[in-house]
């Protein structure tokens, strides 16, 4: 799976403690909610991963709390 980070997706893994290895597991394991115009929100555990994605890379906006 090919995913980049955005600068403020690190900055809030990294002030929430998560890792690489969870936000990936948060995308595959996580279920799916579609936000307009063309974001998906992986809910998992206890936060959600915001992301986009670009031909087959996840580009990945934001982590945040559930």
């Amino acid at each position: 799976m090919d995913i980049k980070y955005s600068k403020h997706a690190r900055e809030k893994m990294i002030s929430r403690g998560i890792t690489e290895a969870k936000v990936e597991e948060g995308i595959t394991k996580g279920s799916k909610e579609l936000q307009k115009p063309d974001k998906i929100l992986s809910h998992y555990t206890y936060f959600c991963v915001v992301y986009k994605k670009i031909g087959d890379t996840n580009y990945i906006i934001t982590v945040k709390p559930r």
